[in-house]
């Protein structure tokens, strides 16, 4: 059998009914599918097989069309591979430089005469190239502008100090206490205030001196008595 060319990278698809192949790039993986090619033989086996269900008890016909498929199929299935891959070449170029057979359109340099591999697209590359320039760039302007900022300005660095997290505690902002008579501000502790004078009642709830409800409204919400 002659050398056949173009066979390195294929898938077959061949059956009993005919041959079929996928040749496929080194380089992207797509594929070319060939022309389905009817196979004689099969049609001949198929043929007998019917034969042998109406006659009844000769089967055997069916079984004589394989063996003579086996005894003369290998030589139809290479003449099929060797046409199928003529069929193919056309939508494939072969690199001089590393021998490998890759899709025309998307793999080969048409300029350079050779795969993309071993002669890559000069705008494919600057495009890229580009766009990756940029994503650095950003990446390390971000980085230099975050060193800029000054994140630990008021905190002890030295060897024994520690930063503790903040407690649930440490948020709450605390409770303001006011004087019932002027509405000024008290200070913490403070027992009389300090703008009219008024004697600071005791903090907690007061009881209503009509209904005796207990409360820390101006007013009872039981029956409205000022408290």
């Amino acid at each position: 059998m002659a050398l056949i060319g173009f066979v390195a990278n294929f898938d077959d698809l061949s059956t009993d009914r005919g041959y079929q192949f996928r040749f496929r790039c080194d380089k992207c993986g797509n594929g070319f599918m060939t022309q389905f090619k009817p196979s004689t033989l099969g049609m001949a086996q198929s043929l007998l097989n019917v034969a042998g269900s109406f006659l009844g008890g000769m089967g055997n016909l069916g079984n004589a069309a394989y063996e003579v498929q086996r005894a003369v199929g290998g030589k139809v299935h290479d003449a099929a591979l060797a046409e199928a891959s003529e069929e193919a070449r056309p939508a494939f170029r072969q690199c001089t430089r590393c021998g490998k057979w890759v899709c025309a359109e998307v793999c080969w340099n048409a300029k350079a005469n050779q795969c993309e591999d071993c002669a890559p697209d000069f705008h494919e590359q600057l495009a890229a190239n580009q766009a990756q320039a940029k994503a650095d760039a950003a990446r390390e302007q971000l980085q230099a502008g975050a060193r800029q900022v000054n994140y630990v300005e008021g905190v002890d660095l030295s060897a024994d100090a520690y930063v503790a997290a903040p407690s649930a505690a440490t948020n709450l902002q605390p409770k303001k206490l006011t004087c019932a008579g002027c509405g000024a501000t008290l200070k913490e502790g403070a027992k009389f205030c300090g703008e009219c004078g008024q004697a600071v009642a005791p903090a907690g709830p007061k009881a209503c001196g009509k209904c005796g409800t207990l409360t820390e409204s101006k007013f009872c919400p039981e029956c409205g008595t000022k408290i």
